[in-house]
C-alpha cells in the first residue's frame, strides 16, 4: 500500500490563539540562523526562551521564528521522540508566562521528493529575481505533491529545495491527533494531483506568457535609475488588468527624485492565451521624495493619483489609445489630494504623454514595444486652460512645461504655467 504523507502547519483558524516571536538564547540573542537545518545538534548554555508576540490561547503546537521552528508541549515532544528519533532535535525552552515545559523542534532531515509534474504549480528562483543564493531553488510550491517512493524511512522531514515546508508520515499524524494536540493543521501531499491535466496545461501556458515581461520591464527601469527593492507599494490581483496582476515599482532618479511606475498594464491578456503587450503601455509619475514617502506609499497622493489614472486607462479604450500617440488631458477624483491640486469641483487634472528628455518614449518587451506614458499632475488653472482650448491647450501646456524645465515632473507646491 502506498504510504501517505502530510504537510504540517500551525492551525491559524482561531482568532484567540497566541503568536510566538523569535527564539532567544540565554544571552538574549536570536538562535534561528544557528539552528536551522543543522544535522548535528548544537549545545546552548542555558535554556532557550520564546517570547510571546501576541498573547492569546496557548497551543500544543505553534510555529516561532517566522514559521521556521515548531514550539511544542511535552506530550508532542515525546511523540516525536518516540516515532522519529533520527529526524528531529529537541531543545528545552521556556515560553514567557507559561509554567509548563516546552520544546523547540529542529527538523534537520531533508528529502528530495517534490513531484513537479503532479504538484499544482512550482516556481523557481531565476536570474531575474537577483537572488543568486537561491538560484534554481523552489520559490513557491502550490498544491504540493511528493513522490512517496523517494522518502525512505523518514517520518518527519523537510523537502529538499523547499525547506519551509514541514512534512510528516501518516503514523506521526495519527499519533499526534490521538493525543488531542492543539494547533495542528494537516494537508495531504500524496495521492492524485489537486488539478486536472487541462488545468495544469493552462497554468503552464499562463506562466510561459507572464514570466518574460517582468524581466524586460525591470531591465528598462534599471536603465532609468536605481530600483528600490525594499519599498512596498500595494499590489494584488486585478482582473481588469491584462495578466490579472497589478503592481508598481519605485526608482531613485537623478537629483534625488522618485519615479513611480505601473507594472502589468503591458502583460499579455491571460484570457486570450497569446503573446501580446496587453494595453501596450505603462504609466510613470516622477516626483520629489517629500511628495512620496517610502514608508507610507499607499497613502501618498502620487500613488493615489497614478492608481486612479490607471483605472481610467483600463476602463476607457479611447483614453489609452490616445495616450499612446499623443497628449491627453483628463481629471480624476481629488479626495486625499493636496489642496493646491484640487479644483472647486473636487477634481484633479492630469496631462498624459508629456515628452521627457530623461525618459524613453518606448521600451522593449519580449512581445513588442511598450509605450511609457508620463502622468503629470496639473494645477486647477492649468486644467481649466487645457479644457477651454482642447488639443491646442494640451500642446500649449506641454510646450510651457518643457520650456520651464518642469517637463513631466509632478509637484503640488509650484506655480501655474499659465
Amino acid at each position: 500500500m502506498t504510504k501517505r504523507y502530510f504537510r504540517l502547519r500551525e492551525d491559524m483558524s482561531s482568532p484567540e490563539r497566541w503568536v510566538l516571536h523569535d527564539t532567544l538564547d540565554a544571552q538574549g540573542q536570536p538562535v534561528g540562523a544557528r539552528l536551522y537545518l543543522n544535522e548535528t545538534p548544537i549545545r546552548f548554555d542555558g535554556r532557550l526562551r520564546v517570547p510571546i508576540l501576541h498573547p492569546g490561547s496557548p497551543l500544543d503546537f505553534s510555529l516561532a521564528d517566522s514559521g521556521d521552528f515548531p514550539v511544542v508541549t511535552e506530550k508532542v515532544a515525546s511523540t516525536l521522540a518516540e516515532l522519529a528519533p533520527d529526524d528531529v532535535q529537541l531543545y528545552s525552552a521556556e515560553v514567557d508566562t507559561r509554567p509548563e515545559p516546552y520544546f523547540l523542534v529542529n527538523v534537520a532531515r531533508q528529502v528530495k521528493c517534490i513531484d513537479d509534474e503532479t504538484s499544482e504549480e512550482v516556481l523557481y528562483w531565476t536570474p531575474e529575481d537577483d537572488r543568486p543564493d537561491k538560484l534554481g531553488q523552489y520559490r513557491a510550491v502550490y498544491g504540493m505533491r511528493i513522490d512517496p517512493s523517494k522518502v525512505g524511512d523518514a517520518k518527519v522531514f523537510r523537502p529538499s529545495g523547499f525547506p519551509r515546508a514541514l512534512l510528516v508520515a501518516e503514523d506521526v499524524k495519527d499519533a499526534l491527533e490521538r493525543t488531542g494536540t492543539t494547533g495542528l493543521e494537516f494537508t495531504e501531499v500524496t495521492g492524485p494531483s489537486p488539478i486536472s491535466d487541462e488545468e495544469r496545461a493552462y497554468k503552464r501556458r499562463c506562466n510561459e506568457l507572464l514570466d518574460p515581461p517582468p524581466a524586460a520591464r525591470r531591465a528598462a527601469w534599471k536603465s532609468l535609475g536605481r530600483l528600490d527593492e525594499l519599498a512596498v507599494a500595494p499590489r494584488g490581483i486585478c482582473y481588469e488588468w491584462p495578466g490579472h496582476r497589478q503592481d508598481w515599482a519605485i526608482l531613485h532618479r537623478e537629483a534625488g527624485r522618485l519615479l513611480l511606475v505601473s507594472e502589468g498594464l503591458s502583460d499579455p491578456f491571460i484570457a486570450r492565451l497569446e503573446p501580446s503587450v496587453g494595453f501596450g503601455l505603462e504609466l510613470a509619475l516622477e516626483t520629489e521624495p517629500t511628495e512620496l514617502p517610502l514608508e507610507a506609499i499607499e497613502g501618498s497622493w502620487p500613488y493615489m493619483l497614478l492608481e486612479r489614472v490607471s483605472k481610467e486607462v483600463v476602463a476607457h479604450e479611447h483614453v489609452r489609445e490616445r495616450a499612446k500617440v499623443g497628449l491627453v488631458v483628463l481629471d480624476v477624483a481629488g479626495k486625499g489630494m493636496p489642496a493646491s491640486l484640487v479644483t472647486a469641483e473636487g477634481r484633479v487634472g492630469v496631462l498624459l504623454g508629456q515628452e521627457s528628455r530623461s525618459l524613453p518614449r518606448l521600451f522593449s518587451s519580449p512581445f513588442g514595444d511598450v509605450r511609457l506614458v508620463t502622468v503629470k499632475a496639473l494645477l486647477p488653472a492649468e486644467l481649466e486652460y487645457a479644457l477651454k482650448r482642447g488639443p491646442e491647450g494640451a500642446a500649449g501646456l506641454a510646450r510651457r512645461f518643457a520650456e520651464n524645465g518642469e517637463e513631466h515632473l509632478s509637484r503640488a507646491g509650484r506655480r501655474a504655467a499659465v
